[in-house]
């Protein structure tokens, strides 16, 4: 594979800070790198010095003769007047870019939505980022650096970028080279097969490790378990010499520099602790047999102009949906932009009332929500976090002690300084993390998360999410992140834009497959209207979304039109459903017993697998092997599932 990039001996330091030191990195052809490390660690930076954006304080970077290089930055500085067409295609002809079918694709998975003649700094920030990540992908460069790509992609957008980049850097034979800093592991697993990982510890450090998220992951915890053991051996040489000195006069007055040399270098050989982040479980109001039901419910948002003459009604974002929420229980949300997933939350809140309908709430229910802006911090900048949290709680008893503000926000991974450092001066991920302390010291017993994941590295969302599986409330998660809703939710609902609630039994990939199947039928059904495949019919496309039920006709919405706690889908035959053969149901019986019994099979080889993995975890050629054949795996069993699913419905 030819040599693209390298980076030999890089060092940067801000104030009295190591963010890099003494690092060597190289790209080959065919290479797929994941950055990973905490907040603040450094990964933007790495990127931006590999691009040439930045300087670093000693080493070098070089790039391969007549090789390209494009970077995704989280920064999107865009000149007024320029157009959608103009960021991505430059002054190139239409016919130079429109006859790629790999431009078409990406037009298709990012701009379906856009008009191409729109003014970008006239979009939204999320419209912008992807407009951005089109035309790099338009250029095609050899070397690509993405920064957070997958910030305000849906998580059907997710998928196709995950699909796109793993098609267009890991075909046999292609040319180039991936670098992506992202929080998302599920896109980390599903594109990346090498892992860097900036400590971020002061130590200036940056690690490889071969393989996604999952053999990272492997890998680390067997890194950790080693230095355990070496700390262990470490302590009882020290107890040993700190014994010997505690002995009579007799035995100090023999050697005692030698022995005291041997104490000193033992303590001294004690590495550094690793920043760490505890979420604590607090205690929660006591739920009653009644939480939350949505009974019938409508809800209508206003025409954009409603004193035009001839003005098309308002769009219907709920229509008659009655969905119950029980004690205990835990859904993850997707949907389609525009879906009504914010609005969902804000009638869950109270914050918003139905147009008709009602919205029953239990005698003792407790709400909290943790916002996607956090805005509810921007009132209280002049404070500092400890502060913040003083001002809803000054102590709490967690596990029998109780803790000062002050130790909560320790414990939530803030550092003294960081703990009075005022709310305005936090990071993005600092204020989230400070939001759901806020949050949970209220102890509430319904947890509304719209989009949790957002400025939290991969530690700390492993952290929440080890908090969100204790919790003992009801818990509705908002999020594009395919990990932690599949981690965390025991439940899965989707709103496809038809004004429904719809039931996912088959999780993610069922959404997934639901909305490939409306574009498709929408793309051959005889009413669907023919429109430029970049701009849409007569301006903006909605392509990407289905529209609600007294629209174009929607494949996804015949299976069913709302939810419950307990009935989803409605249950019964729904109207228009084919009749099955005593035959025909058989044959399904007898297929989902098959795929059962292979289903099995395939966990018990995936728990085989991620055992040698850990044994093996040093050996980053086996690590590989291994961490390749379980993908190989999920393809399989992501087939298997939803064979089983089209099995199940002709079964009944």
């Amino acid at each position: 594979m030819a040599h693209l990039l390298g980076a030999d001996g890089i060092s940067l330091r801000i104030a009295t800070r190591s963010l890099l030191s003494d690092v060597s990195l190289g790209l080959d052809d065919g290479d797929r790198v994941g950055v990973v490390g905490p907040n603040g660690a450094g990964k933007s930076t790495l990127l931006r010095i590999l691009a040439g954006r930045s300087e670093a304080d000693a080493g070098r970077v070089t790039r391969v003769g007549g090789s390209t290089l494009g970077m995704l930055d989280q920064r999107d500085d865009v000149p007024d007047g320029v157009t959608v067409l103009d960021l991505v295609h430059g002054s190139a002809d239409t016919h130079e870019w429109a006859s790629d079918p790999r431009v078409r694709a990406v037009h298709e998975g990012l701009l379906a939505d856009l008009d191409l003649g729109t003014p970008v700094n006239t979009l939204s920030g999320g419209q912008r980022r992807r407009v951005a990540l089109a035309g790099l992908l338009a250029d095609d460069p050899d070397v690509l650096l993405l920064d957070e790509p997958t910030n305000h992609l849906d998580v059907e957008g997710v998928a196709w970028l995950a699909g796109h980049l793993a098609d267009r850097y890991g075909r046999p034979g292609a040319r180039g080279a991936l670098v992506v800093v992202t929080h998302d592991r599920w896109f980390l697993d599903a594109v990346c097969t090498r892992t860097w990982e900036v400590r971020g510890d002061g130590s200036g450090a940056v690690d490889g490790y071969d393989g996604g998220y999952g053999a990272y992951i492997l890998a680390r915890a067997e890194r950790a378990r080693l230095a355990a053991a070496a700390a262990e051996k470490r302590d009882n040489l020290l107890r040993k010499e700190l014994a010997w000195l505690h002995r009579g006069a007799k035995a100090r007055s023999s050697k005692p520099k030698f022995r005291l040399d041997a104490a000193a270098a033992l303590i001294a050989d004690e590495p550094p602790p690793r920043d760490s982040m505890e979420l604590t479980q607090m205690a929660t109001r006591r739920l009653g047999k009644d939480v939350l039901d949505l009974e019938d419910v409508t809800v209508v948002l206003p025409p954009r102009l409603p004193d035009a003459p001839g003005s098309e009604p308002g769009r219907v974002l709920f229509d008659h949906v009655t969905w119950r929420l029980g004690p205990g229980d835990r859904y993850g949300v997707v949907g389609v932009n525009g879906a009504g997933k914010t609005t969902l939350l804000a009638l869950l809140t109270g914050r918003r009332v139905p147009d008709s309908g009602r919205v029953r709430r239990g005698k003792t229910i407790e709400v909290a929500q943790l916002s996607q802006e956090v805005h509810e911090l921007d009132e209280l900048g002049h404070l500092t976090a400890v502060q913040v949290v003083e001002r809803e709680r000054g102590r709490i008893e967690i596990d029998g002690k109780e803790l000062t503000a002050a130790q909560l926000t320790e414990r939530l991974g803030f550092t003294r300084e960081r703990a009075y450092t005022k709310v305005e001066s936090l990071s993005g991920g600092e204020r989230r993390r400070l939001q759901l302390l806020r949050l949970l010291v209220a102890e509430p017993n319904v947890l509304l998360l719209d989009e949790p994941t957002n400025d939290l590295d991969t530690d700390t969302l492993a952290a929440l999410e080890d908090l969100l599986d204790g919790w003992p409330g009801t818990l509705v998660v908002v999020s594009h992140d395919r990990y932690l809703l599949e981690r965390v939710a025991d439940r899965q609902v989707a709103l496809l834009g038809d004004g429904k609630i719809r039931d996912l039994p088959g999780g993610v990939e069922e959404y997934l497959a639901l909305r490939r199947g409306a574009r498709a039928g929408a793309a051959a059904g005889p009413q669907a209207p023919r429109a430029d495949p970049f701009t849409g019919p007569e301006g903006p496309s909605t392509s990407g979304r289905v529209t609600s039920a007294r629209g174009a006709s929607d494949p996804a919405a015949s299976h069913g039109t709302s939810t419950s706690g307990a009935e989803p889908g409605g249950g019964g035959v729904r109207p228009g459903a084919p009749v099955r053969t005593q035959a025909e149901i058989r044959v399904a019986k007898k297929t989902i017993s098959r795929i059962e019994r292979r289903l099995e099979r395939i966990a018990e080889e995936e728990a085989q697998l991620h055992g040698d993995m850990v044994t093996q975890a040093t050996d980053f050629e086996a690590v590989g092997r291994l961490d390749a054949r379980l993908k190989e795996l999920a393809a399989e069993k992501g087939e298997l599932e939803t064979a089983w699913l089209e099995a199940a419905e002709v079964a009944g």
